[in-house]
C-alpha cells in the first residue's frame, strides 16, 4: 500500500500525512510541484522526527509518476469528492496506490481520468469535504484493514 499527493499545498497536511505513512510503514509519493519547500517550518512540525521514518519518493511531474506507476503496474485509486462510489464499498489491495489532490482544487481531469477507481468519503449533504490528512487517515485505515497489511499491533 502507497500514498500520492498530487501537488499538495498545505504543508501541516502534508506532514500529518507523511507522519500517517511513518506510523503505518507506508511509502509516500510527492507529486511535484508542491505549494511549498520541504524546509517549511509548518511541514517539520507537522511532520516531526517522523519523518526520517517514511520511505519519501518525490516526482518532479505527474508524467514521471505516471511512467513509473506503470511500469510498476501499480493500481490508482483517487479519492475525490466527485467520486460516486463509496470507499467503504471498493475491494483494495496490498499494492494499491491512493491519491490524494491539492486541498485548493483536488486534481485536474486527465489526473482524474488514469485512475483506476474514483472514490468518495460519504459526507452530510450540504457540506464541501474533510481535511485531507483526515481522509487520507480514513482511507489508508481502510485499506489496510481489508488488505491485512497493518503494522505490526501495539502490545502493553
Amino acid at each position: 500500500m502507497q500514498i500520492a499527493l498530487f501537488q499538495p499545498d498545505i504543508p501541516q497536511n502534508t506532514g500529518t500525512i507523511l507522519r500517517l505513512c511513518a506510523c503505518l510503514d507506508v511509502s509516500a509519493h510527492i507529486i511535484e510541484p508542491a505549494g511549498f519547500p520541504v524546509s517549511d517550518r509548518h511541514f517539520r512540525r507537522a511532520g516531526m522526527d517522523y519523518l526520517d521514518q517514511v520511505n519519501i519518493m518525490r516526482r518532479d511531474s505527474w508524467p514521471r509518476f505516471e511512467q513509473w506507476r506503470k511500469a510498476g503496474d501499480y493500481r490508482l485509486i483517487l479519492f475525490t469528492t466527485k467520486g460516486v462510489h463509496s470507499y467503504l464499498d471498493f475491494r483494495y489491495g496490498a499494492s494499491d496506490i491512493l491519491l490524494f489532490g491539492r486541498e485548493s482544487a483536488g486534481v485536474p481531469d486527465d489526473v482524474a481520468g488514469a485512475a483506476d477507481a474514483r472514490l468518495v468519503i460519504p459526507i452530510k449533504p450540504g457540506l464541501r469535504s474533510l481535511n485531507v490528512a483526515m481522509a487520507a487517515a480514513m482511507a489508508l485505515g481502510e485499506a489496510l484493514r481489508q488488505t491485512g497489511s497493518v503494522a505490526r499491533e501495539a502490545t502493553g
